[in-house]
């Protein structure tokens, strides 16, 4: 299985979205865990909410700060903020690391209902992703 660590600065909503897509839609290909530069310790509860409107409930996990020696393990990082990306610049060179800019829906505003559908946007991409990253996971693993 492919080892893929999703980070992102919180790790309270889209790496832990993408750990939570991951695990269930890319199970038995993927081993999927997320982490963050300074975890807020929690999942946020928006975040918990729109991935249970969809099946996958993430409310077992938890906000983690990034761990050298699990992260060293990984075949693949996948970071999913800005910050993440430029500041998580010690990933070995032998773990391949892709960027998703995906834009954060923690700082919505607005209604109630305005500030869901943001994580909901968010979700929504980060699915997209994740669908296609399996896909190319699996033609490369049907090669080998």
């Amino acid at each position: 299985m492919l080892k893929v660590m999703f980070l992102c600065t919180g790790n309270s909503c889209r790496s832990q979205m993408a750990e939570g897509f991951a695990r269930e839609l890319g199970k038995g290909i993927i081993e999927a865990c997320s982490a963050g530069l300074t975890p807020t310790g929690t999942v946020h509860p928006r975040a918990i909410a729109v991935m249970k409107e969809v099946g996958i409930d993430i409310s077992g996990q938890k906000s983690k700060e990034i761990d050298a020696e699990l992260l060293n393990k990984m075949d693949v990082v996948i970071t999913v903020c800005g910050n993440a990306e430029e500041s998580c610049p010690w990933t070995p060179t032998e773990i391949k690391r892709i960027h998703w800019p995906i834009k954060d829906p923690v700082g919505a505003t607005g209604t109630e209902e305005e500030m869901m559908n943001e994580f909901r946007r968010a979700r929504d991409e980060i699915k997209e992703r994740i669908v296609k990253f399996i896909e190319e996971v699996k033609d490369v693993q049907e090669i080998f």
